[in-house]
């Protein structure tokens, strides 16, 4: 048998086999570490995508959050209800209610007696209150404008009395006790004539009363009353009276007289308003104007917040606010005209209570149903259930958070209201409205004033309007310049030039926009005012110019053709563009003088009814368009760029000329990026704050002129957000405009991605 004989190995052949081992090993090991970096990567993706869409989500249910209390329904609860004393015979005229702002003590002054109760269980304060030292039978008791406890308390005898209840809190620890207080003045003498005063009115600004007394027998007296003040030379008081012109066969039931001692209105049996216009020194003339169709008698008058809105209850329930005719147009028209009606009662309006913060009201009948109205929308909120007793008085909390009523057998509720935010609702917010000094329904947004007695006007419109203005005409300069811009550079630019002009335009989307917005509202501004003469003059001849140059090139002859590639062509461009703007600007004088005859501003004016405002439109397209052209340009040149080349050199090969490539390859080609160019610097623009916040004045007015200012909603959240309180009205509405901005960019992303793979599929063979 023979045996098989081992052959000989060299080491050679051992160190080959080694290698190759040693070679598949590693090769086998950087396929698994590259599988493991791959998969890791794959993770982090989709691990960043996952966390970049909840991130949107949660930015998207903050905003909600935020927003969705404007819209809450208001709701209203009875907080107590007791018995008060009550004599016979005390007449709602003579009757006046109120709390503190917590809604801890309640007073009720029911002719002479004045009482205080701590709610809700309605105990009576000790050694506080009690019967008033006023001489005589107490007729009429009302309220010394709208803001405070100064109560005028008027005797049959023709004598007011003020009084000034005061709630002063005491904390020991942590507990807080309401200390109410009462103080008098000096009676007043208001009828001179010493008949019976059957009802009144009084109010006062700084050192100056006005009181207006009505007689039993009609007559109308008005006293003005000028007290001392701090730099007076005198110690005594300056009384003047005079009667008041009073129209025969009428019987007044109301009295109001505004804070500002203008205006003295009365309401009639015959369903009437009658105005005094006073005048220091002058005759008050009085003018009248119907209520209703059917002569309902004024059942209710008083004055809203800002004493300017009246509004008037009558005894078919009716409700209705009136506001004051412009001067001007008063002296041959009603002094009144009506803005809105609100809900009915079914009863007689008995009283009607302003409150002291707001445009808001409340309204009582005669069978004890309590309704909450706000004037600024026009709308009736929220409604109490009735107690089937007349209403004796009604007083809205000093904090618009509750009220008190109390009815004419003594019985006296107190109500808590939460309604934070009144004044807003879909048809304020996005939809003319009538505000108060405005005739006509207007859409206008002026969040605060200096005055509580503002009323805030929370109109969307005007900002969402701004918003795309300044985008509209920032696209109208960049989109062209943008798109013609990456056209050349992409196809006729030569690749020397192209390799440092790209970089060079897309260096410029780096500079901050707040440094945009600084150079545009402080520096370019002022500079187009002075020289936008030349400046029409030069959007007329640089096209022209460019043209012209354009035209001459393609004349020169064929050995001067490859001059382009040293970039001689754009030089002589980049000279003729510079020449005529400085010919346009050495110019400037003599084309406003030939053009606009002497004063561009007044030449608008004149044939357009424009005008010229420094911070305008036109700056912003300037500032806007120069931050948004980069990304434009940017994204179209790379689209353009990537279209294939063995197409284009396929298509010139057949015959056809640059042009028709471009235009009926290359733009089909690449129109999915070329439009995601556009949408995403549309976005941009709408998105723009710095610039719009700095380079405009910033008025959200409507107008489409370019030579007016505007604002957007990221520039108003960025004006007004320092100064809204957490959680108020305005800073609910500043969130509101996040929101839209979210959902106007989100939708307009969304169809612009559902576009683009549509171009992209329907030219997806090119």
């Amino acid at each position: 048998m023979n045996t098989p004989k081992s052959l000989p190995i060299s080491g050679k052949e051992i160190f080959s086999a080694s290698g190759q081992w040693a070679t598949r090993k590693t090769r086998t090991t950087h396929r698994r570490l590259r599988h493991t970096v791959d998969r890791s990567a794959g993770i982090v993706v989709w691990v960043g995508g996952i966390a970049t869409i909840i991130s949107i989500l949660g930015i998207f249910l903050y905003l909600m959050w935020e927003v969705i209390p404007l819209f809450r329904s208001t709701s209203g609860n009875v907080l107590s209800s007791v018995q008060v004393e009550k004599e016979k015979g005390v007449t709602r005229e003579a009757t006046v209610i109120g709390s503190d702002e917590y809604q801890e003590v309640a007073f009720v002054l029911m002719q002479k007696q004045l009482q205080f109760l701590r709610m809700p269980q309605g105990e009576p304060v000790p050694e506080i209150g009690g019967e008033l030292e006023i001489s005589g039978t107490v007729q009429s008791s009302v309220l010394i404008g709208q803001r405070g406890n100064r109560v005028s308390v008027a005797t049959q005898e023709g004598f007011v009395v003020p009084v000034t209840i005061f709630f002063q809190p005491v904390f020991e620890g942590d507990t807080r006790t309401i200390v109410p207080t009462s103080q008098m003045k000096e009676p007043i003498r208001v009828i001179p004539s010493g008949e019976e005063l059957v009802r009144h009115a009084h109010s006062q600004q700084d050192e100056r009363q006005m009181i207006a007394a009505l007689t039993r027998t009609g007559q109308l007296w008005l006293t003005l009353i000028d007290e001392p003040g701090d730099f007076s030379f005198s110690d005594e008081a300056i009384v003047t009276q005079r009667q008041l012109e009073v129209p025969e066969q009428v019987n007044m039931t109301h009295l109001v007289l505004d804070g500002f001692g203008k205006r003295l209105v009365a309401g009639t049996e015959q369903g009437e308003l009658l105005e005094w216009t006073l005048q220091d020194g002058g005759e008050a003339k009085v003018r009248r104007v119907p209520v209703g169709e059917s002569g309902e008698a004024v059942t209710a008058l008083t004055y809203l917040n800002g004493e300017r809105t009246l509004v008037v209850g009558t005894e078919v329930g009716q409700v209705m606010t009136w506001v004051p005719m412009d001067e001007r147009q008063a002296r041959s028209m009603e002094p009144f005209r009506k803005v809105s009606t609100f809900q009915a009662h079914n009863g007689v309006v008995q009283a009607i209570s302003p409150s002291q913060r707001d445009k808001g009201f409340l309204t009582a009948d005669s069978q004890g149903h309590v309704i909450l109205h706000h004037a600024t929308t026009g709308q009736t909120i929220l409604e109490f259930d009735s107690v089937s007793s007349e209403t004796h008085a009604l007083r809205f909390s000093p904090k618009a958070d509750g009220g008190t009523w109390l009815g004419a057998d003594g019985h006296l509720r107190t109500f808590s209201i939460d309604n934070p935010h009144p004044e807003i609702t879909f048809q304020s917010l996005f939809f003319p409205v009538t505000y108060e000094g405005y005739e006509d329904p207007e859409l206008i947004w002026q969040s605060s004033s200096g005055s509580d007695e503002f009323e805030p006007k929370f109109g969307m419109m005007p900002l969402i309007f701004g918003t795309l203005k300044g985008t509209i005409y920032a696209m109208i300069l960049a989109v062209p310049l943008a798109i013609m811009g990456a056209v050349y550079t992409a196809m006729f630019m030569h690749p020397h030039l192209r390799a440092i002009i790209k970089p060079s335009i897309e260096i410029m989307a780096a500079l901050p926009s707040v440094v945009l917005g600084f150079l545009a509202g402080l520096w370019f501004a002022p500079l187009l005012e002075k020289i936008f003469p030349a400046v029409v003059a030069g959007a007329l001849m640089i096209p022209v110019m460019i043209g012209l140059v354009c035209l001459l090139w393609q004349m020169l002859p064929r050995s001067l053709g490859g001059l382009d590639k040293y970039g001689v062509d754009l030089l002589i461009i980049v000279v003729a563009v510079v020449g005529t703007v400085g010919m346009c600007l050495a110019l400037n004088s003599s084309i406003e003088t030939i053009v606009f005859g002497g004063n561009y501003k007044q030449w608008l004016t004149d044939h357009f009814g424009l005008v010229y405002d420094q911070r305008n439109a036109i700056v912003i397209s300037f500032a806007m368009g120069f931050a948004v052209i980069p990304i434009i340009f940017s994204i179209a040149e790379d689209s353009l760029s990537n279209v294939p080349r063995h197409l284009v050199a396929g298509s010139l090969a057949l015959g056809a000329t640059q042009w028709q490539t471009l235009t009926r390859l290359v733009l089909i080609s690449a129109s999915p990026g070329i439009f995601s160019a556009l949408m995403i610097g549309f976005g941009r623009a709408v998105g723009e704050t710095m610039i719009v916040l700095m380079a405009t004045g910033n008025t959200p007015i409507l107008d489409w002129s370019v030579f007016n200012g505007f604002r957007t909603l990221s520039a108003n959240i960025a004006v007004e957000m320092p100064e809204a309180p957490h959680g108020g009205t305005l800073y609910r509405v500043l969130f509101l405009s996040g929101l839209i901005l979210f959902a106007f960019t989100f939708g307009i992303n969304t169809i612009a991605e559902l576009v683009r793979q549509r171009l992209r599929e329907k030219y997806s063979q090119f």
